[in-house]
């Protein structure tokens, strides 16, 4: 079999190669903010100069491009896209049966005013989706209920890009932290509780952050009490679970902490002035529904986050995969051509490593497939008949068609650019920064997120280098590694993946570039502020960085 080892400086000259490693990326965004392209064909045009770059200035085998493209739109098709589409299908399925104006009524009827509907929907409820199945399910799902709650559908994608942000490295049943420690080696215990010390101040910077992006400073005044409740009782979760519990359920606890919480916080005070949507109308007096009503207009939605949590549930993940996945017990097929066809260098890794390029085709127990079957299951319990079901998924489908496109070859390129080696590159170009690299090495977590779409990818790539480097200038590694995930979450908002994953859910597709530009700012001041912290917990508050942690059972 045919081995390549990846070339970290192929242009000799460490910036003139981060430039030549950075053409796709620039390509890419030219194609979406400057001529705008449509996402799946500027996604396309960016795969394919990845392929060229890693094949001419990077000395790629053809082959070893073309397949790790093709593994990469393979794995975006059944791990990302598939999530995506099934969430719009339970949403349309809601909306065929007449739910969502229900759900509309119940929101309107707890608080009529938009900044705190805002943080209930966006921030908790969007934190509890990505705790059970991240990879742009909350996005996606809490979206399409700011839309049906009446908020502008280009509003809405915009901020539920913002509130999808420090819950990430939590996300998935702590898939990211998961990662990280794997790659790293370093104890999953310290690693949980570090990212549970820097992202705890974040959360509560997050939804007013929100909150001012949507009003004035004046009119964000007026719901602090609200946004204090909503991000303190979220922070101070996220903070104890992740020092004191495990990883896994962080996202999840805090989420249903801060809705309850905000829940009774509602009943005991009203901001002075509802502020509501120049479009609104007049607000009614009382809710037309009853109680009955509302729990079944909510009930496709409770339907999802429990399948999609015992989804999840590594038990369940485990016997369903070893009852329909014959490769399983492998880890999967090996990828032809690629597996172990592609070698990590120094320094990188501390040793070479041969990149393994699995491929588990885990049909059944995909995060999409559960929620593929939440929709089936909620759809049934409202009484909608099988033939109706078939056609509004093919009505989804059909409306999915480019979106789940676009998200495909972001994939590829994000696989390309992993197996060639240019993303390492660019993240060596970060450790160049000396005693600022607590700063820049956040950043480079950033860097990773915006270019695969996910933290646990992010944490793949980066998380040794972040502590090899550390050692190397006497910084300590854990709090290095868990900069790369904390830093990355804000990068979230600014992947292509997550961008095209809004603009599906919120009816936008073709607008892709403008949510760019609208989130960019946004993206780069947070992971700067969180990039502070950083440099606070590696230098006055070193003392703070745990070790030797073990979680309670």
């Amino acid at each position: 079999m045919m081995t390549w080892t990846q070339n970290y400086d192929p242009a000799g000259h460490w910036w003139l190669s981060a430039l030549i490693a950075a053409v796709p990326i620039f390509v890419l965004f030219l194609l979406l903010i400057a001529f705008r392209v449509r996402p799946h064909l500027s996604a396309l045009a960016a795969g394919t100069s990845a392929i060229a770059v890693a094949v001419v200035a990077f000395h790629m085998p053809a082959s070893l491009a073309a397949v790790s493209f093709i593994y990469g739109v393979a794995y975006g098709l059944l791990k990302i896209a598939w999530i995506v589409v099934a969430a719009v299908y339970l949403y349309d399925i809601s909306v065929h049966t007449g739910q969502f104006k229900i759900l509309q009524a119940s929101v309107t009827t707890l608080t009529p005013d938009r900044r705190i509907q805002l943080l209930l929907v966006a921030f908790c409820f969007g934190a509890f989706l990505e705790g059970a199945a991240g990879f742009g399910t909350p996005v996606a799902i809490a979206g399409a209920l700011l839309i049906g709650l009446g908020f502008r559908p280009l509003q809405a994608a915009m901020l539920n890009l913002i509130a999808n942000t420090a819950p990430v490295a939590f996300g998935a049943i702590g898939a990211p932290i998961h990662a990280l420690a794997a790659v790293s080696g370093l104890p999953e215990a310290d690693l949980t509780a570090m990212i549970g010390r820097i992202l705890p101040f974040m959360s509560v910077l997050v939804p007013l952050w929100l909150v001012r992006t949507m009003v004035s400073w004046e009119e964000t005044m007026e719901v602090l009490p609200a946004i204090l409740v909503v991000g303190i009782s979220f922070a101070g979760t996220q903070f104890y679970w992740s020092n004191y519990r495990d990883s896994n359920l962080v996202d999840i606890v805090a989420g249903i902490v801060s809705l309850v919480v905000t829940g009774i916080f509602l009943h005991l005070w009203k901001p002075k002035r509802i502020w509501r949507f120049a479009e609104d109308p007049a607000v009614k007096a009382e809710d037309p529904y009853s109680t009955r009503q509302t729990l079944r207009a909510w009930m496709p939605f409770v339907v999802l986050s429990v399948v999609v949590l015992v989804w999840g549930l590594p038990m369940v993940k485990t016997a369903l995969n070893h009852a329909t996945t014959p490769a399983f017990s492998q880890g999967g097929w090996n990828v032809p051509y690629l597996h172990k066809a592609v070698q990590r260098a120094q320094p990188v890794v501390s040793r070479p490593t041969a990149e393994p390029a699995k491929f588990d085709f885990n049909w059944l127990t995909a995060t999409g497939s559960g929620c593929f079957l939440a929709a089936l299951l909620a759809g049934g319990l409202l009484g909608v008949r099988p033939k109706t079901l078939g056609r509004i998924f093919l009505r989804t489908l059909h409306k999915m068609r480019f979106a789940t496109a676009a998200i495909a070859f972001m994939l590829g390129l994000g696989f390309v650019t992993r197996y060639a080696g240019m993303d390492a590159v660019l993240g060596l170009a970060f450790t160049r920064t000396g005693w600022m690299y607590p700063f820049f090495g956040t950043f480079l977590g950033w860097l990773g997120v915006a270019l695969t779409g996910s933290d646990t990818s992010s944490n793949t790539i980066f998380g040794n280098l972040q502590r090899i480097t550390a050692e190397q200038i006497h910084l300590d590694p854990v709090l290095m590694c868990a900069a790369n995930s904390a830093g990355g979450v804000m990068g979230k908002m600014v992947d292509a993946q997550s961008i095209c994953i809004a603009t599906a859910a919120t009816h936008q597709v073709g607008q892709e570039g403008k949510i760019l530009r609208l989130v960019f700012w946004h993206s780069v001041a947070l992971a700067a502020l969180t990039g502070l912290i950083v440099m606070a917990y590696a230098y006055p508050l070193h003392r703070a960085v745990p070790h030797g942690l073990t979680f309670m059972k």
